[in-house]
């Protein structure tokens, strides 16, 4: 069965392994990952000298140069020295977690603090509730594994995405009821708030341990939310999928370095692209963000029409360089640690369907909803009706799962509102999703039964007019002005096509 969604078409990305000499001047210019000098001296050690200090610079640019050096000589100690690589990656992976419980910015300790002053609970500093509970959760993972390694056949192992969802939603159900007040509280939601990004990682650990050839539960927690992905999205998704594209010679570790040095200085190019893109448009032409349009526009003072429109092509243009530039950052720490992962963002730009791109744009977040719901959901509903088949787990994954990842994301928000203030405020991008999730759907079932874009040049770019327009579209539902409701988000995109 072809499932156009996560077909290896749709992944195998020309960034990754293609060594193709055809291409423009710059291209050759720039492939340092395919000539023999570069990759014989990143195999030396003046070679691999240059290579750290070029990844620290690159890196410093996001973090403090203390912690770049950290991220990188991590990733280059455990490339190197293969014989304790899962030792070197557990302690940089907890290393990571604990450390980043000591910043005071941190989401986690705001939750946590907020928690414990509508609870009146005072003495214990946030810091130290959620490192406890950190602990607990890297205990419970490990003795989770080895469960499931003894049970392979559980509801555990087969159902993992759904199994820790419902066990979000009890930690949250027994928050509310009403003896569960103070201290007891403050302890439920703590475990809540430090579980809840791990949800996205750890089912990809308990799916490894049912085969054969999966690591041990060390290697498990060592890349259960790695050092190289401070995020809820797991960039370089699990232990088989990092063990599937580990570099095994030391030609192949240097082509995965040169590789990881251009994506992380393309980073940094994306930056300063996004940053000129502010100063230009921003400071200098004095566009409006799409909050301030949409503040406008109900104080019955609107920009131009045309103003409109660029202030939104702008905004859809900057998320767009942003997840692009994060995603470089991250997968190229991992590349220097040996791991030759595909980009998580490749030339959407060039997506000629909604389903390529869903493919291209965001990658590893594309990956966590087809393996977690899109495939359990095509694979049990509506056997007999291939289309519907393929629509509705296409919408249960680009729909709901995207709705939940982003929901469990902003989780202060059920702290602050309650669960249905939260959900109130959320409503616009449940539009977006089921918008998204309908167009994506629409656009596979159509690949499915073979209806594809015109291969003529007048054909592609009309395919790629439409696609974009489509999400420029949408992006004021996803987007900005998180404090506008979905009704006033609906007229001004009405009012962007002359409907008062």
């Amino acid at each position: 069965m072809n499932l156009p969604i996560f077909s290896g078409a749709a992944l195998t990305q020309p960034g990754v392994g293609d060594n193709r000499s055809q291409g423009s001047r710059l291209r050759r210019f720039l492939a340092i990952d395919e000539r023999e000098n570069f990759i014989a001296g990143a195999q030396t050690v003046n070679g691999r000298l240059i290579l750290y200090f070029t990844a620290i610079a690159a890196v410093a640019t996001y973090f403090p140069w203390w912690e770049s050096a950290l991220v990188v000589s991590a990733a280059m100690a455990a490339a190197y020295v293969s014989k304790f690589r899962t030792q070197i990656l557990f302690t940089a992976t907890w290393s990571a977690a604990f450390l980043e419980m000591g910043l005071a910015e941190n989401s986690i300790l705001k939750d946590i603090a907020t928690v414990m002053q509508q609870e009146h609970v005072t003495g214990t500093p946030p810091m130290v509730i959620a490192s406890v509970f950190l602990l607990l959760v890297m205990i419970g993972a490990f003795g989770t594994l080895g469960w499931v390694r003894r049970n392979p056949k559980s509801f555990l192992a087969r159902r993992p995405m759904l199994t820790l969802l419902a066990l979000a939603a009890v930690l949250y159900g027994l928050t509310t009821i009403d003896f569960m007040q103070g201290l007891p509280r403050v302890m439920l939601w703590s475990m809540l708030i430090v579980l809840t990004p791990y949800i996205w990682f750890l089912p990809y650990a308990i799916v490894d341990q049912r085969s054969q050839q999966a690591d041990p539960p060390l290697m498990q927690l060592a890349v259960l939310r790695p050092f190289w992905s401070p995020t809820y999205l797991p960039f370089g998704k699990g232990a088989a999928f990092l063990r599937k594209n580990l570099s095994r010679t030391p030609k192949d570790l240097a082509i995965t370095q040169l590789k990881a040095i251009k994506l992380l200085l393309w980073s940094n190019a994306l930056l300063a692209m996004k940053s000129g893109m502010s100063w230009v448009f921003e400071d200098q032409m004095q566009i409006p963000s799409v909050t301030v349009a949409l503040d406008a526009f109900l104080s019955s003072q609107p920009y131009p029409i045309a103003i409109g429109w660029v202030c939104l092509i702008l905004s859809t243009a900057k998320y767009s360089l942003k997840i692009a530039l994060w995603s470089a950052l991250f997968i190229g720490i991992a590349r220097l640690a040996g791991y030759r992962l595909p980009r998580g963002c490749w030339r959407p730009l060039e997506s000629k369907t909604l389903m390529e791109y869903f493919n291209r744009f965001h990658y590893y977040f594309k990956e966590l909803l087809v393996d977690f719901f899109f495939v359990p959901t095509f694979f049990t509903m509506f056997r007999g009706y291939p289309r519907l088949r393929m629509f509705f787990a296409t919408f249960m994954a680009a729909g709901v799962g995207n709705a939940l990842w982003h929901f469990l994301r902003q989780i202060d928000n059920v702290i602050t509102m309650g669960l249905a203030g939260a959900i109130q405020n959320f409503t616009s991008y449940i539009f977006y999703c089921v918008m998204l999730a309908t167009g994506i759907g629409i656009s596979q079932v159509r690949t499915s039964v073979g209806i594809r874009p015109s291969n003529t040049l007048f054909g592609r770019l009309y395919s790629i007019l439409f696609v974009w327009s489509f999400v420029v579209c949408l992006h004021v539902f996803g987007g900005e002005a998180s404090n506008h409701t979905l009704l006033e988000r609906l007229m001004l995109m009405a009012s962007l096509f002359g409907v008062a």
